[in-house]
């Protein structure tokens, strides 16, 4: 959607709303980010509201712009609530796209990350005719492995202290799904 030279993109589940990140989003972005369950699975670590607002500077206007990051909230649709956040990376291929993905640990659990993943898949695949989704995860977040695993990711690569973080060499998964197992999924 169009509005005064501005692509405003909000997609719509059962019980969710997907839309652009905003600075409106700052306090609650900082609350459910910097909860401990949350920060050893992620690189971004907000320090403060302000560290957050220079996390909005970095990011992307609009969506599907080669080699950005457009971050997206994940709002309670009844309560207008924000619980999580979906950033989506599009490669410079201009082919794929790298998502991730944060939730308030207090919404865990209960499906919105499942809702909002294959909702933004539609979209990718669907919408923008993108050829493959990929997933980089820590191998210790058990809980995300089985998230994607469930919507129909393949684990592709499992590099051994492939990822400098934090001061030291990590182990990085790689998980993904090409559009036309998507479709046969979702036939």
């Amino acid at each position: 959607m169009r509005m005064k030279g501005v692509v405003r993109m909000e997609l719509r589940t059962d019980r969710l709303i997907l839309k652009k990140l905003d600075r409106r989003d700052a306090e609650e972005l900082y609350r459910y980010r910097s909860k401990e369950e949350v920060l050893k699975f992620q690189s971004f670590h907000p320090r403060s509201l302000q560290h957050v607002g220079d996390f909005f500077q970095d990011l992307a206007e609009m969506p599907d712009v080669e080699d950005t990051w457009f971050q997206l909230g994940i709002h309670l649709k009844e309560e207008k609530k924000l619980i999580g956040d979906l950033g989506l990376h599009f490669l410079p291929d201009g082919c794929q796209v790298e998502i991730g993905y944060s939730l308030d640990p207090c919404y865990q659990g209960k499906g919105y990350a499942t809702e909002a993943i294959k909702e933004i898949l539609k979209y990718l695949f669907e919408k923008l005719q993108k050829h493959r989704v990929t997933a980089s995860v820590d191998p210790l977040n058990e809980n995300s492995i089985r998230l994607l695993e469930r919507l129909g990711f393949r684990r592709e690569a499992h590099f051994i202290k492939g990822l400098f973080y934090e001061g030291a060499w990590v182990d990085d998964v790689i998980y993904a799904m090409l559009r036309e197992e998507w479709v046969e999924r979702n036939q």
